[in-house]
């Protein structure tokens, strides 16, 4: 493959955001150009989120992207909620106009955007590893990267951060501007995979006096489960059997009719928990998306709806500038999506907390928190707050 020394959109980051960003940007005749810093099987393997809001299911249908998610992924019209051994589930058409939530892994969205990409895309360079991205405000910017051994330098009109949170594109934002924002929680999740099908049609969130636990899944046949642990977990001191009980115990609820599946345990592994977010999202040229500028813990399932959402305005952004010539969208990105990114971490500060107990908390905090619950299920007003939060809300 050719690989220009210059483009229009430098898209570091070959994650979802920077390949959804790709793609709608090829069908807005916008030429960019992708540089992920690993190889394809690795991010085409990198397990991470599960959950589509609608409007990112909405725009990778209208991308092209939707033909294997109308066929494989798990619609999903609800959560079941579970406290204090009784349970209530959240219905989200009843609550939202119709709107509902899709199970497909990250994994398969970046398999899907790859094959468009590597089809009739732009160029799309894996194991490019940038090192700096320099003249943020310049009309030139310059991304400095390595592939194939040799040192190379990619101009650019603009250029977008996808490059996660550990990424180096956020450097491009001078320090004298750049505000930071960041809660770390004291707990963690302990994620598993297994070869069992789910124990629920929809996913359970179980809060419960041994700490949070969460049903969800990956397909008919693959169950993807957490359990809340203390930072600095160990997996290896959870044996399968443990881990089986310890569910058990945490999602138990009166009255029988259900049983949690066992099966043989495929992976595990240990997840930290953070809020963060940058400010601003841009600077001069160069434009931070997805976890390059924030972070969400998991609980609400907003990380990767969050990115997308950030590429979706930004490529309107870049088409209206190759439609009429007018940078507003551009200028706008910023405070337009951190309207949205606030109220994402608000919802998923407001899960996690809602949910997790603190082993600092006592009886008073833990009576706070199934008071919330006891709201949720008996105010319609409070059930579709969580619902609409859940399923997404409007884009820009």
């Amino acid at each position: 493959m050719h690989t220009p020394n210059h483009t229009t959109v430098g898209i570091i980051g070959g994650g979802p955001a920077g390949l959804l960003l790709a793609r709608l940007l090829h069908r807005s005749g916008v030429d960019c150009v992708v540089l992920e810093s690993r190889d394809r099987d690795y991010v085409e393997q990198r397990q991470r989120a599960g959950i589509l809001e609608q409007s990112t299911v909405d725009v990778l249908r209208s991308s092209g992207a939707g033909e294997r998610l109308d066929r494989e992924a798990l619609v999903h019209d609800g959560i079941e909620l579970r406290w204090d051994r009784r349970s209530h589930r959240i219905d989200f058409p009843s609550l939202t106009g119709g709107r509902r939530v899709w199970v497909y892994a990250q994994t398969e969205v970046c398999k899907d955007l790859i094959a468009l990409q590597l089809e009739d895309g732009a160029p799309l360079l894996f194991e490019a590893h940038v090192r700096a991205v320099e003249g943020a405000d310049t009309d030139r910017p310059v991304v400095r990267y390595t592939h194939e051994g040799q040192a190379r330098t990619l101009t650019c009109d603009y250029v977008v951060g996808c490059d996660g949170f550990h990424g180096v594109t956020r450097d491009a934002v001078p320090d004298r501007v750049r505000r930071t924002y960041e809660r770390v929680y004291p707990y963690s999740w302990f994620g598993v995979l297994a070869d069992v099908p789910p124990s629920s049609d929809e996913l359970v969130y179980a809060h419960s006096r041994r700490g949070f636990a969460l049903l969800s899944m990956r397909s008919p046949t693959v169950s993807r489960l957490y359990l809340q642990v203390p930072n600095g977990t160990d997996p290896a001191d959870w044996p399968d059997e443990r881990i089986w009980d310890e569910l058990d115990a945490r999602f138990a609820v009166d009255g029988g009719g259900w049983t949690l599946k066992r099966g043989p345990i495929t992976s595990k592994g240990v997840l930290p928990m953070r809020s963060f977010v940058s400010e601003p999202m841009s600077h001069g040229r160069v434009f931070l998306a997805g976890d390059a500028a924030h972070i969400v813990p998991p609980t609400g399932a907003k990380g990767l709806n969050l990115a997308a959402a950030d590429v979706i305005v930004l490529a309107r952004a870049f088409a209206e500038l190759k439609e009429t010539g007018s940078t507003a969208g551009l200028e706008a990105y910023s405070a337009t999506c951190l309207r949205r990114v606030w109220r994402a971490e608000h919802f998923s500060f407001f899960m996690t907390s809602t949910l997790h107990t603190d082993s600092a908390q006592g009886p008073f905090e833990t009576r706070l928190q199934i008071s919330q619950l006891d709201r949720i299920a008996a105010s319609p007003h409070a059930a579709a707050e969580l619902a609409e939060n859940y399923a997404g809300l409007p884009i820009g």
